[in-house]
């Protein structure tokens, strides 16, 4: 928990941007997994822990701006229930120490929602993501699920996110410690796989490292021989000789920031020769990326920057050919780049991402359609406190490259005669956290190798 004017200047300037009405935060509760008593490891909801800071289950809060209150809704622990946690501090204790004096029970909040819809009064809401959240809504509000998410509070959203997205000097600190963490995750990995090892068992040494650290996982575990499957949560494969591995981990601190890395290295002790090449330029399109970081560029142009050293690294492979721009612009180098450069990272790993991409990434802005770059979550000019990944990479994802070939699609930009001998490289991703200063960008946390000659030592 940050110092107590952390929290209430931040309700304060909340306040200011929305104007008026009342702004409701649905917290989180626990969640069985397949009963009730046995709960998924409980996460706070981020909105909620940014301006209220207590993270514990079944809270709710009012923000009422005409009345000038701020209110926690909460039961405290009965003593059946400190039979199995303990004596924690009360929800008024959590409370005082982000500065709000006013607690009420659970069951207060519908009355006070309630008195306000009768006054003809704003609520506001933020989109909901969890089931709990919908029925609360339907609950106090009457709203239907499946319109819930239209009818959320656009002036509410965008005051949110134009605070979040930018990283206070004590969130740095934080998401660097997560980033750290991350970074020992992966060095781990990197120096522990072998041939004959099971993915799981990469898996398991990377939860291990998050939780000896202090830190929980930010999101499931991608470690795979598969890298060209973007999201890819199996760990059932038997780690073979000649095989690439891509790692996609990232640890959450105890203050809930996360980091976001991966890597990407040889089962054996060596690359082969297309593992070296196709390592090579996505390499290079990552530093092309970083180089042209700063204040003022939008994310768009980093995108297409990346983009187009995949390209002219392909053209010189002679798996692609013509004018590199055009074949950009084209969407043609999304049959091996078929997603974004990066996207926001803090509390979330993906930041804010409930709240909508059109704000968070693109600031209102709409997104494109074209295959490849709808999957970019961040393209609004870079600003001072923003903290993102920088991740491009090169995948061969046989079903997409069947269907393209079939339809001879962008068969001016691409040689599909010559791909073959690449498939078996999979996918390749480096990724780092950069975070934008007032006149350049810093990378955050510990470096972890990416040179082919760096990677190829710690495999010894």
């Amino acid at each position: 928990m940050f110092k107590k004017e952390t929290y209430q200047n931040r309700r304060s300037r909340l306040r200011e941007e929305v104007g008026h009405g009342l702004l409701l935060f649905s917290g989180n509760n626990e969640c069985g997994m397949n009963y009730a008593d046995n709960t998924y490891h409980f996460r706070q909801d981020s909105s909620f822990l940014y301006f209220f800071g207590i993270d514990r289950p079944g809270l709710s809060a009012v923000i009422d701006i005409d009345e000038d209150t701020e209110t926690i809704f909460g039961d405290e622990l009965t003593i059946d229930d400190i039979v199995w946690t303990g004596t924690l501090p009360t929800i008024r204790e959590k409370s005082e120490q982000v500065g709000i004096c006013r607690v009420a029970p659970a069951n207060a909040l519908a009355g006070c929602i309630a008195n306000a819809l009768a006054g003809g009064r704003a609520v506001h809401y933020l989109p909901p993501y969890r089931g709990e959240h919908r029925e609360l809504l339907r609950e106090l509000l009457g709203i239907h699920p499946a319109e819930q998410e239209a009818r959320a509070s656009v002036a509410f959203i965008r005051a949110v996110v134009n605070q979040r997205v930018y990283k206070s000097q004590e969130e740095i600190e934080q998401i660097e410690e997560a980033v750290n963490i991350s970074a020992e995750m992966h060095l781990a990995a990197i120096r522990s796989v072998r041939p004959g090892m099971k993915e799981s068992e990469i898996a398991a040494i990377v939860t291990a490292t998050a939780l000896r650290d202090g830190g929980e996982l930010a999101f499931p575990v991608i470690a795979t021989t598969n890298g060209q499957t973007l999201h890819n949560h199996y760990h059932g494969n038997v780690c073979r000789e000649g095989q690439l591995f891509l790692l996609d981990a990232g640890a959450e601190n105890a203050m809930h920031y996360a980091g976001d890395l991966s890597s990407t290295f040889p089962v054996g002790h060596r690359f082969t020769t297309p593992q070296r090449e196709i390592y090579d330029i996505a390499l290079r399109a990552h530093r092309a990326a970083t180089d042209a970081l700063r204040p003022g560029i939008p994310f768009r142009e980093i995108h297409f920057i990346a983009a187009a050293a995949i390209v002219n690294g392909m053209k010189a492979l002679g798996i692609m050919r013509g004018e590199t721009d055009e074949a950009v612009q084209a969407g043609a180098h999304a049959l091996f780049f078929p997603c974004g450069t990066g996207h926001m990272m803090g509390l979330d790993v993906h930041d804010m991402e409930n709240l909508g991409e059109t704000w968070v990434g693109y600031d209102g802005e709409p997104k494109s359609t074209l295959f490849g770059l709808k999957s970019l979550r961040l393209a609004r000019p870079l600003e001072p406190g923003f903290v993102f990944t920088i991740e491009p990479g090169i995948y061969f994802i046989p079903e997409l490259i069947d269907r393209w070939r079939a339809e001879k699609r962008f068969a001016e930009y691409i040689c599909y005669d010559k791909i073959a001998p690449y498939m078996h490289v999979g996918g390749v991703r480096n990724e780092e956290d950069y975070l934008v200063t007032t006149n350049g960008v810093r990378r955050l946390g510990k470096y972890i190798p990416t040179s082919i000659d760096e990677v190829e030592a710690l495999r010894v």
